[in-house]
């Protein structure tokens, strides 16, 4: 585990992350504080109650499955589980989850994923298991407070780090946004939003859903032997082509095949060919005048901070990035329509700064998604230096 949790953390260096906090839950005290601060205001509330339970149980999930239910993640049927159980009384929250979906107050997005939230709540929320014997845990997890023999659920436990590492940070925040995978949306869209009304809590305000990235259509796990190390491609192509690949072919609806000769030719395309290519070219014309004259930039940059911030309201990084893509074709189309290698004076002086400004703008406007590649654009237009920003991957 801890080698495990360490390659995580190792993870944000690479790929250029920003991190407010990293918890292991398994180890860090504010977790284990918080998480028994939680189980005792539910349990105020009267809305846990022991007793006997016979479930099908996943154990690779972590989930108990109804008997016509199976686990879409694990190819192993769940086993039958008999055991005594301390239940949280779900029932009693289906009105208000129903509500806050039904509302919007809670937004899910996609709206398909919403859809599927909704048809599961309004089929009847029954209780639900949130502990285990500690017996059957090989030592794993937090004691119930008050029953020792029993541990705190698992998923009940890794819900809770969202308050546990920071609470004000939970409670003040303008915004509470989840980014989950498509195999969790059950826990956070129905049992968290459940247990922080029991607990009288702050409730999130956005789930975000993705789906997953597959190999030859196959979902990447450890088990499959299919995995992609990250830092492996980022070695070979580096980070921004990494970053880049994520952002604009991952569908925000439907899995995403992976393939390095994708990367590639996205890289290649959009980066080396569009962006670079751009750069390259205006400032090695730059240097033959010795001079860059200052000029507003293309009209289609005009909007472009509005079709980002609108894209990623609605979480769809492929039209965010897509919206610089535009403008990059917009400004490579203006030079080859201007020829300003057959120009002079004024109208070449024109022309370049019409250019270099809209390229300014766009390393501030894609600063999130490649922070270093806009870092080494900004600093190239400074300098004037007209070095290849980004090389062809394709050998």
């Amino acid at each position: 585990m801890n080698q495990a949790a360490a390659h995580f953390a190792s993870l944000q260096k690479p790929l250029r992350l920003a991190a407010d906090d990293f918890l292991r839950t398994s180890t860090d005290p504010r977790h284990l504080d918080g998480v028994r601060r939680l189980w005792r205001a539910s349990a105020r509330s009267g809305d846990f109650y022991l007793r006997d339970y016979t479930g099908r149980y996943c154990l690779g999930y972590e989930q108990f499955y109804a008997d016509d239910e199976r686990c879409l993640e694990h190819e192993t049927p769940p086993e039958v589980v008999t055991e005594q159980n301390w239940f949280f009384r779900l029932s009693r929250y289906s009105g208000e989850i129903l509500e806050l979906l039904e509302s919007g107050r809670i937004r899910i997005e996609p709206a398909a994923r919403r859809r599927e939230v909704l048809g599961f709540v309004r089929a009847g929320l029954s209780d639900i298991s949130v502990s285990r014997p500690a017996a059957r845990s090989d030592g794993w997890g937090i004691p119930v407070p008050g029953s020792p023999d029993q541990v705190i659920y698992v998923w009940w436990d890794a819900l809770a780090n969202y308050l546990t590492a920071d609470p004000a940070r939970w409670t003040d925040a303008t915004e509470r946004v989840h980014v989950i995978g498509k195999g969790i949306l059950r826990f956070h869209a129905v049992y968290w939003p459940a247990l922080l009304l029991s607990a009288g809590e702050r409730l999130p305000d956005t789930i975000f859903v993705h789906d997953y990235l597959t190999v030859d259509g196959a979902k990447i796990s450890k088990s499959a032997g299919n995995t992609v190390r990250p830092t492996d491609l980022i070695d070979r192509y580096g980070a921004d082509a990494v970053r880049w690949w994520l952002l604009r072919e991952v569908a925000p609806l439907g899995d995403t095949d992976f393939t390095e000769a994708r990367l590639i030719a996205r890289a290649d395309q959009e980066l080396a060919n569009g962006l670079g290519n751009l750069v390259h070219r205006v400032l090695s014309l730059a240097r033959r005048t010795g001079r860059i004259t200052s000029a507003s930039p293309l009209r289609t940059v005009h909007s472009l901070a509005d079709r980002i911030d609108a894209a990623l309201a609605d979480f769809d990084f492929r039209a965010a990035t897509g919206a610089a893509v535009e403008v990059i074709a917009d400004a490579n189309r203006h030079v080859e329509q201007t020829r300003p290698w057959t120009l002079n004076g004024t109208d070449l002086d024109e022309v370049l700064g019409t250019v270099v400004s809209t390229c300014r703008e766009l390393a501030t406007e894609i600063s999130p998604f490649l922070p270093d590649g806009a870092a080494h654009l900004h600093a190239r237009l400074t300098s004037g230096a007209p070095d290849r920003l980004y090389p062809r991957l394709a050998q």
